[in-house]
């Protein structure tokens, strides 16, 4: 994010208090009015619906300088989605009618706004291809290299995402059991591809995985 645009936002969020949630911390519930915009600060938080059968399927993953739940803010939709903490969250989280008046007079940061939202939906319309399409091998490597691409730090021809991950994380966002995760998992481990260390992932090639597509 820019600078200038740094500065603008947290010049506009000195007004409102700061939050913090714990890892599993419901930060919105599904059906709930948000009561304001949130900001993330720090931490990583998921979003997430219940499907009919009671399993959560993750929709987006949010990392710093985010702003959700952004459809509820600017079409006034009813919020349906669940927003979880990941990890130890900090938040603002801005009045409705206050942000939108400050996009509407601020462009360049309506246009950061409007760049990180596509920046998302590439994601998500990766991840719809392949759960159209895709077996569940392909579906997880699919999901690993979106968090490579978003958290990965790259350390020679590895590529280690410094976010603690699990298999009912991994199973959660691309909507397939556990046990079928575990198993694709352990034949990426045993190919060489991918390790983890205390469910910090390392992907010893990005290029491979990639071609595994």
């Amino acid at each position: 994010m820019d600078e200038g645009v740094v500065k603008k936002l947290d010049k506009f969020l000195q007004k409102y208090k700061t939050r913090k949630y714990k890892k599993g911390d419901i930060l919105i519930r599904g059906g709930d009015e948000p009561g304001g915009l949130f900001f993330l600060k720090e931490g990583v938080v998921r979003q997430y619906i219940i499907s009919f059968n009671g399993e959560e399927v993750t929709l987006n993953i949010f990392k710093p300088l985010s702003f959700f739940p952004m459809s509820w803010g600017i079409n006034d939709s009813s919020n349906t989605y669940y927003f979880e903490a990941m990890n130890a969250v900090t938040v603002n989280i801005a009045l409705k009618q206050d942000f939108l008046k400050f996009i509407k007079t601020e462009p360049d940061i309506l246009l950061d706004l409007v760049k990180r939202i596509y920046r998302g939906l590439d994601g998500y319309f990766i991840r719809m291809e392949y759960s159209m399409l895709g077996d569940a091998r392909s579906r997880l490597i699919v999901e690993l290299l979106i968090w490579a691409k978003r958290f990965g730090q790259k350390k020679g021809h590895s590529l280690t995402v410094n976010f603690k991950l699990t298999e009912k994380d991994l199973a959660a966002q691309i909507g397939i059991a556990r046990e079928t995760v575990s198993r694709e998992i352990q034949k990426l481990k045993q190919a060489g591809l991918i390790e983890f260390h205390k469910n910090i992932l390392v992907i010893n090639n990005l290029e491979k995985l990639s071609d595994e597509l």
